[in-house]
């Protein structure tokens, strides 16, 4: 395999057939996706233990069949207040980033969905500049936008905020 082909396949294209297939989940109202190939689990938290000292996107840690996954608030890094944040801790979207799990805390998860990668379009130019930051492109649905979020971008935690 190219090392392109490496690349698309790490971030859910399918080379061949020209889609991509994305877990979307929604937060704050807002739609977004990330690549099918590197959600791990869906999940709705149970117990979210604290970390003391964290920088405020990392909402805790849960134990996820023996393993420590941090958890990171979607609503923190994406710049979202908490009005109408669900009951409860939400749902997770566990997502691998290096050799470390990853669960991101969203208000609720979607389906997953096929897109022609010929519809994927830039990030606009009034997308918020956090925003632009963390996606790697938009598409757009019969009703809504959705804002594909590249994962590694999305964990580094020292990225501006």
């Amino acid at each position: 395999m190219t090392q392109t082909a490496q690349r698309e396949a790490q971030s859910g294209q399918d080379v061949l057939g020209g889609v991509t297939e994305f877990v979307t989940f929604n937060v704050g109202g807002y739609m977004f996706g990330v690549p099918v190939l590197r959600v791990q689990d869906t999940l709705i938290p149970d117990r979210i233990a604290t970390v003391p000292l964290a920088p405020p996107e990392v909402r805790g840690s849960i134990n996820l069949r023996g393993r420590i996954v941090t958890v990171i608030d979607m609503r923190r890094r994406l710049g979202l207040s908490d009005a109408g944040r669900p009951a409860g801790n939400g749902m997770g979207v566990t997502v691998e980033s290096g050799s470390e799990l990853y669960t991101l805390l969203v208000d609720n998860v979607g389906d997953v969905i096929t897109l022609p990668l010929h519809l994927r379009e830039a990030n606009p130019n009034t997308l918020d500049p956090l925003w632009r930051d963390l996606a790697g492109g938009t598409y757009r649905l019969e009703d809504r936008l959705m804002v594909v979020l590249e994962i590694d971008r999305l964990l580094d935690l020292r990225a501006k905020n």
